[in-house]
């Protein structure tokens, strides 16, 4: 993925497990002002991660786009 911006993601509404299309990311945890460190999380050859602050699930889905999650609404793009 080198190059290409890395997508966040957060998981402000506490769901057990978010689906999403890439396998480097970024957890924020919850919305700003309630977000944690902003940590990579890199999935190599597994296909979920545990995020180590906020211990969502993250499930790589190959049939989601880099921007997409299941649920949806869980990408995280700062105000600018």
């Amino acid at each position: 993925m080198a190059g290409d911006t890395i997508p966040h993601f957060h998981n402000t509404a506490g769901h057990r497990s978010i689906e999403i299309g890439v396998k480097e990311f970024m957890c924020v945890g919850a919305a700003a002002p309630d977000d944690h460190p902003h940590v990579f999380l890199d999935m190599g050859d597994d296909v979920e991660r545990v995020c180590p602050y906020c211990s969502t699930l993250y499930r790589f889905n190959p049939e989601l786009n880099a921007s997409e999650t299941r649920p949806e609404d869980c990408r995280y793009t700062e105000a600018a």
